[in-house]
């Protein structure tokens, strides 16, 4: 990462006079596999690098970005956001981030062998997927499409103001897709493996999941309507805590699209919920040790015992709302600039398993899919509607399985009524992590 760091020390070095200046310098390599009946569908390597600049001066910013690291493109990129900042609107908060004296977690997140890894042993872990989730029933008829991709990300961040910082992942993936059936009835199911390298991904792990979640919906019907106590599996609520964690940005209660606005010391969830954003788990695949402002990342208490604690924040949003950034700052990758938001959260677990959560219910609905979850949530007011599917719960066991059913609520309402956190948490690929999670008196609309 040391080239990166000299390339964000030379646009540092190109700051004039008593303006701010912040260079974020990224590179990255990308492969995406993706097989049908044993050959290859889609293959894509992708290498990307950039910078971008941000310039601040007399409270008003510009900024500009490139795809390469020649000198006259990087004094074109510094020259253009100068220019851009003479055109912005004043603003007091406007600001590069400065030093707070955080030292950055030592993470374990780079696998160098990952680049030294063959395209084809890629494809042929692929098409060992294919066949091995074809293999895990006999009622597996077909796969949708079995994919492999792994990525490696470097970034660097240098400003005026002082801070100098890089950091560096791998990341891999492997994703089924199957599809069931049984006479004319036709059902399908996903499953994936996620790992730092190419040979800590778990073939069977992915393939019996995606087996499963076809398989045991095979003879799904509607449910009848009512209310009824819910049990969201953990990839159903990683979804919901990442819907949740959207409304915890501090920009968004700033624009005035949180539900949470002004609400800080409020009772707003069950006393058994506990959320924390905390990049810094290695377990994460948002974890980082730095944020994209240069920052280090720490652990953010966001609920605690149901009480609202605060949001996450960037430099721009602390100083808009008179307080410190939480190493919060995000970007879309060197073409944007940062933003508050949460890429590694999470409930603090229970104590109580899966299985045991089920025998504790007498009568509920086991969500295992949700359809449409984020565009179905208002997060101003929290109005949630959302298509589902999963298995009937009868006393204390699951029973058959139900399709074409629909969850209505409010995210307010949901977080008030957990009755169960449990303790089987479980990182996945996305900014948030999942758990089962018990929920009572739900509305649930079938026939």
């Amino acid at each position: 990462m040391t080239d990166l760091l000299n390339v964000a020390d030379r646009l540092v070095g190109m700051a004039q006079g008593a303006e701010q200046l912040e260079a974020f310098v990224a590179r990255s390599s990308d492969t995406q596999v993706r097989v049908y009946q044993g050959e290859v569908e889609q293959l894509a390597v992708a290498d990307s690098l950039g910078v971008g600049v941000r310039i601040v001066r007399d409270g008003r910013q510009g900024f500009a970005y490139c795809g390469t690291f020649d000198d006259a493109a990087l004094a074109e990129a510094v020259a253009e956001a100068r220019d851009n900042a003479t055109f912005g609107e004043p603003d007091e908060a406007a600001g590069v981030a400065e030093p707070d004296g955080i030292e950055p977690v030592e993470l374990d997140l780079w696998r160098a062998g990952l680049a030294d890894v063959p395209t084809a042993d890629k494809v042929a872990l692929a098409v060992e997927l294919e066949r091995a989730v074809l293999a895990a029933d006999p009622r597996i008829t077909g796969v949708e499409s079995c994919d492999y991709g792994d990525s490696r990300g470097e970034a660097a961040i240098a400003t005026t103001t002082g801070i100098r910082r890089a950091s560096r992942q791998t990341t891999c993936d492997l994703v089924a897709y199957s599809l069931a059936a049984d006479g004319d009835d036709t059902q399908s199911g996903f499953g994936f493996s996620l790992a730092r390298s190419f040979g800590e991904l778990d073939v069977a792990v992915a393939a019996r999941d995606a087996a499963d979640r076809a398989v045991r919906m095979l003879g799904a019907t509607k449910p009848p309507s009512g209310r009824l106590t819910i049990v969201l599996d953990p990839w159903v609520t990683a979804q919901l805590v990442s819907i949740v964690a959207g409304t915890l940005g501090a920009e968004e209660v700033i624009k005035g699209r949180s539900l949470f606005a002004g609400r800080v010391g409020e009772q707003v969830a069950s006393p058994l919920v506990t959320l924390v954003e905390d990049p810094t788990d290695a377990r994460s695949w948002g974890a980082t040790p730095v944020d994209d402002e240069g920052l280090a990342t720490r652990p953010v208490p966001l609920v605690g015992g149901g009480v609202l604690g605060g949001f996450v924040h960037s430099t721009w949003t602390a100083r808009r709302m008179g307080t410190s950034s939480t190493g919060s700052a995000l970007r879309g990758g060197f073409k944007t600039t940062p933003t508050a938001g949460c890429r590694a959260v999470a409930l603090t677990p229970g104590d109580v398993g899966p299985a045991e959560l089920v025998e504790g219910i007498d009568d509920g609905v086991l969500v295992q899919e949700v359809s449409g979850l984020h565009s179905g949530v208002n997060p101003v007011s929290g109005d949630l509607s959302t298509g589902a599917e999963g298995l009937r719960i009868r006393g204390g066991e699951v029973a058959e399985p139900l399709r074409e059913f629909t969850i209505a609520s409010t995210l307010q309402r949901l977080l008030l009524d957990v009755l169960v956190v449990g303790s089987d948490l479980t990182w996945l690929p996305m900014s948030a992590a999942g758990l089962t999670l018990v929920v009572g008196d739900v509305a649930v609309s079938g026939s």
